[in-house]
This record gives C-alpha cells, sequence and structure tokens, in this order.
C-alpha cells in the first residue's frame, strides 16, 4: 500500500468552527486528555504504558505521518533512549531527570547516525535500510553484555523519594510515577506543536507531498530530512528513558524487530499525521491486549483482525476518521 493512501491530511479539510478551535487549541487539549487519564483506564500502569508508547509512536508520526518516509526501525532509537536513561542511571548514579535528558540525547544521536545512511535510499528501500540497521544496533546492544546486560538486561535502581518544586514525592507511587511521566509528555508534545507550526514543520509536509518541487523550490530536502529522523530519535529517546524508569529495567526485547512493529500499528491505528493519533492507537493497541489476555495468551490475534480491520475500512485510522467526520 502506497504511504501516501494512507496518510490523513486533516489540516487541509478543516471547515467546521469546532474543529478549527480544536486545531488551533490542540496543545492545551492534548494535555488535558492526558491528565485526565487515570480516571479513564481500568489502571495506572496501563495509562503510564499508554503515555510512553503514544509518545514513542509520536516520534514514528513525525517520519511517517508528517514526513511520508516509513521506518521499520525505530526500536533502535526507543532502545537507544532506554540504554541511555539505563546506563547513567544505574552505572553513573546520575539523577534521574538528567538520566531522561541522557536518553533523550542517546535518542537524537541515534537518529543522526543511522539516519546519516538512511535518507539517501527512498520508499521500500528507506524502510529497509532502518529495518538493517536497527538490527545491527540490536546485536551491537546484544553483544556488548557488560555495559548492557545483554540477554539479561539491565537492571535500574527504584527512583525512591524525589524532590520535584520543593515537594518530596515517592517516585515509586503509580500515580506519582504517571503524572511525572506526564509532566514529560505534555513538554514533549508541546515541543511538536511548536516544531509543526514553524516553517520547518511546512517543510516537512512540503517534502512529504512532493520532493522535486520542494527541491525546485529552494527547500534542502536532505537537511530537511536528516533534521527530522533526528527529532524522531529524540522523541522516541524520551519515550524509551520514560520506559527505562516505570519499569526499572531496560530488557534487550526493547530494540527488537516487535517494537519497531509497534510504533508502526499504534500510528496506523490511530492515524498518520495526526497530532493526538499516536495515543489513541497506543491506547487501543494497549486496551486491547489487556482485556483480550485475561481469555487468552493468543491475543495478538485479536489485535491483528482489529489493525486489518482498521487498515481496510479506515485508512485515516481512528482518530483521523473522527476529525475527518467533524470537519464534514
Amino acid at each position: 500500500m502506497a504511504v501516501s493512501s494512507i496518510l490523513a491530511r486533516p489540516a487541509a479539510a478543516v471547515t467546521s468552527p469546532w474543529l478549527l478551535a480544536a486545531v488551533r487549541h490542540r496543545f492545551l487539549l492534548a494535555a488535558a486528555a492526558l491528565l485526565l487519564m487515570p480516571a479513564l483506564v481500568p489502571f495506572t500502569a496501563l495509562a503510564t504504558s499508554i503515555l510512553v508508547y503514544g509518545l514513542y509512536a509520536v516520534g514514528f508520526n513525525l517520519m511517517f505521518g508528517y514526513l511520508g518516509a516509513l521506518s521499520f526501525g525505530h526500536a533502535a532509537l526507543f532502545g537507544a533512549g532506554a540504554y541511555g536513561c539505563g546506563i547513567v542511571l544505574a552505572s553513573l548514579g546520575w539523577p534521574w531527570w538528567l538520566a531522561l535528558a541522557a536518553g533523550t540525547a542517546s535518542g537524537f544521536a541515534m537518529a543522526a547516525a543511522l539516519g546519516t545512511i538512511a535518507i539517501r535510499a527512498r520508499g521500500i528501500y528507506f524502510s529497509m535500510v532502518t529495518l538493517a540497521l536497527a538490527q545491527c544496533v540490536y546485536y551491537a546492544f546484544y553483544q556488548a553484555a557488560g555495559v548492557t546486560g545483554g540477554e539479561n538486561g539491565l537492571m535500574l535502581p527504584a527512583l525512591g523519594r524525589i524532590r520535584v518544586a520543593g515537594l518530596a514525592l515517592d517516585g515509586d507511587a503509580p500515580l506519582t510515577r504517571y503524572y511525572i511521566v506526564a509532566a514529560f509528555v505534555i513538554l514533549a508534545l508541546f515541543a511538536l506543536s511548536r516544531i509543526l507550526a514553524s516553517p520547518f514543520g511546512a517543510a516537512l509536509e512540503a517534502v512529504r507531498e512532493n520532493e522535486a518541487r520542494a527541491r525546485a523550490s529552494g527547500y534542502d530536502v536532505a537537511a530537511t530530512r536528516l533534521l527530522a529522523f533526528a527529532l524522531s530519535g529524540a522523541f522516541c529517546g524520551l519515550a524509551g528513558a520514560l520506559q527505562a524508569l516505570q519499569l526499572s529495567i531496560v530488557p534487550i526485547e526493547t530494540l527488537s524487530i516487535d517494537t519497531s512493529g509497534l510504533a508502526v500499528m499504534m500510528c496506523l491505528l490511530g492515524g498518520a499525521g495526526t497530532y493526538f493519533g499516536p495515543f489513541v492507537g497506543a491506547a487501543a493497541f494497549l486496551l486491547l491486549e489487556a482485556s483480550v489476555s485475561v481469555w487468552t495468551v493468543h491475543w495478538q490475534l485479536a489485535v491483528g483482525a482489529v489493525f486489518v480491520a482498521c487498515v481496510l475500512f479506515f485508512r485515516r485510522g481512528l482518530w483521523g476518521s473522527v476529525v475527518a467526520w467533524v470537519g464534514r
């Protein structure tokens, strides 16, 4: 299926005054929804996972939904963030907030390194190159057992008592941990909102719509693709670092091809090219997994059926379809 046939372009179809107001205040609406989420899902740990994987899908969406480049290797960026945070926290004893910054920087650096090679390819070749590079990263981390823990993963110390804005909080309490993660996710969404509203956001759409025309109009296509990949890595790296803090362990599966597939599925389920769609996709996937796995270990069959139905009948994704319906 061609990427252009999947991508939703809600901005071009906005005619409803309600939708215009929602687009104008999308950051505030998204932040409010995330802050209320613990009251809407069955348990707090699941809500935290939705935040983490939603942010991971946001990073993927920047490449796929806004630039039109389908990556099969985003697990390398997610895993780089998780290990970057875990190593400085467990081995160097850095404070947790500096560890998050290290994880974000690791994701950015990994994406810049891989992107230097990958952006030279287009279409399915770009997808295959990112997949191959991610597999190389997986085996490099797997073999570096002295640093990464190899097959056993990397164990992290518990957060324990932490101080935030002068307040002493229990960092291991589920609700406290949720709102710590939510604070960083909301900051990331604010950054994404500013990126999309900037001239760089316009360059992303220009390259996605017609690369040759964008180049003829004066855009530096190669620099735009590389910067988009690096920024995508920063979002995914922060998501990986937040997952490391949430789980207190970084398993080697964080870098597996399955993790790359999760980003694709969650983004498509929610709606590629939409601001809030990745969180809807993450929520749909994880809620379905949590519900069906109670009854059968073969929960992947149900998730796969829903994914196929969504791709066939709701090509804009769940959230993208709602946006399109409201905008009529």
